[in-house]
This record gives structure tokens, C-alpha cells and sequence, in this order.
């Protein structure tokens, strides 16, 4: 069997009474839309709570979020549910599987050079994925993003938001800020020793660190293509 296993994911499946609808006024992406896609759960201030990729199976959608915060995205989705008939369970059965490149499955919604995902059913753990991602500076998980920003995280960029769909928790400051084009600060990958004061997370074995920097302290940076376009002023594109 391919080692093809997202280990540190997990699959939560929604069932019931018009879920679609439910998660539409929630969350940060288009649940109406073509599927998979990369949505954020956020706070009414629209910072970052939880992010995941929601994929559809029937009338079900699917979310694909890391595995330890499984429970507590559960949890929150529960406090909006109130008292609709709608079913939120983790799926045992399915797993995010993952391949850098091939004909199985469908580009990662984020960025096609991520490579190949899809859900089936457990198989031997992926190798390589953290290494991948972080190398093409596409953040993810609590650890990294949690309480910034939505946009600070490079959501627009990534496809991470919907500007057309409606309302969603979050979505007034978010849409401010898009409008205003005024984001101060950026989620970056940087090569490093050890951890600074601008670190959220320190990869020791690969000499990588998540970083939240001012966009006026990005100049040293080597960034990926993706970010370095949206970063720089009309004036450094022409």
C-alpha cells in the first residue's frame, strides 16, 4: 500500500437537515461552491480559531482539519448548531491522503504545487508532506495561525476566502481590511537557527520557522512566488 496518510489529520462529517446552509454563514469560503476548499473558522474580530478543507460526499460535507484540534472544532461547530438537526461526528473510516505529485485525487485548493489530496480509507503514513509545505511557505494548523488574522495568514491568496458569499463570522473586519488593502503584517517561512521573538514555530530538523512579521520586515526574505506578488507595491511590479 502507497505511503499516502496525512497522520496528523482527521475527518469530521456533518449530516442532516440542510448542512450546506449551516456551514455557509460560518465559515470563511464558499460552501456552495466547488469543493474541496480551504476555509477558517474565525472570531467575530476575524482572527483565526481553526482552518480546514471541506470536501462534499452526497448530500454530507466533509472537513478536513488537523487532527488535534478535531474535538474542539467539533465542540464550536455544536455551539452554532443549536437546535438544527444536523449530525457533526468524526469519520474513522476515512483519511486525508496525500502525493506530491500523480493522477490520484485533486490539486490542494491552496496551491496546486502542493501536490495531490484526497479521502479514502487509512493506509501507510505520507513522508515528506511538512517539509513540502513549508518549503512553498503555505502555513496551516493552530500552532501557526492560530489568532492572527485571517488575511495576516495570506488567505486571499490562497483561496481561502470568499469576498461574494455573505456573511461569516468574521467577515465585517475581514472585508475591511480586503477592501482597504491594509495588511500590516504577514504569516512568513524563514530559514533559521533557532527560534526569535517573531516565532510561532521552530521546525529544529528542518531549519524552518514560522513567523509573523511586519510587511516592511520582509525585505531579507526570500518569499515564494505567490506571496512575493501580493506583497509588493504596484511601483516594484512595474
Amino acid at each position: 500500500m502507497a505511503s499516502t496518510t496525512l497522520t496528523d489529520r482527521a475527518i469530521l462529517r456533518l449530516s442532516g437537515e440542510d448542512v450546506e446552509a449551516f456551514l455557509q454563514g460560518l465559515v470563511t469560503n464558499d460552501v456552495a461552491g466547488a469543493l474541496p476548499a480551504w476555509a477558517g473558522l474565525l472570531t467575530p474580530q476575524g482572527k483565526c480559531l481553526f482552518d480546514f478543507i471541506l470536501w462534499r460526499d452526497g448530500d454530507d460535507i466533509l472537513i478536513d482539519c488537523e487532527a488535534d484540534a478535531a474535538d474542539d472544532l467539533s465542540k464550536r461547530l455544536a455551539i452554532y448548531r443549536l437546535r438544527r438537526p444536523i449530525v457533526i461526528e468524526r469519520d474513522e473510516h476515512i483519511a486525508v491522503h496525500w502525493a506530491r505529485d500523480g493522477a490520484t485525487g485533486t490539486p490542494d485548493p491552496r496551491l496546486a504545487e502542493l501536490g495531490q489530496r484526497w479521502l479514502a480509507p487509512p493506509g501507510d503514513p505520507a513522508d515528506g508532506w511538512l517539509a513540502h509545505r513549508l518549503a512553498l511557505g503555505v502555513c496551516e494548523g493552530r500552532a501557526e495561525l492560530g489568532d492572527l488574522l485571517w488575511l495576516e495568514c495570506n488567505a486571499a491568496e490562497l483561496n481561502g476566502v470568499s469576498f461574494t458569499k455573505g456573511c461569516f463570522v468574521g467577515q465585517e473586519n475581514t472585508a475591511r481590511m480586503n477592501w482597504r488593502q491594509k495588511i500590516n503584517r504577514r504569516l512568513v517561512v524563514t530559514a533559521a537557527d533557532a527560534a526569535g521573538p517573531r516565532t510561532r514555530v521552530f521546525y529544529s530538523e528542518l531549519g524552518l520557522a514560522v513567523e509573523h512579521r511586519r510587511v516592511d520586515d520582509l525585505g531579507e526574505l526570500q518569499l515564494p512566488g505567490w506571496l512575493d506578488r501580493a506583497i509588493r507595491t504596484p511601483q516594484e511590479q512595474e
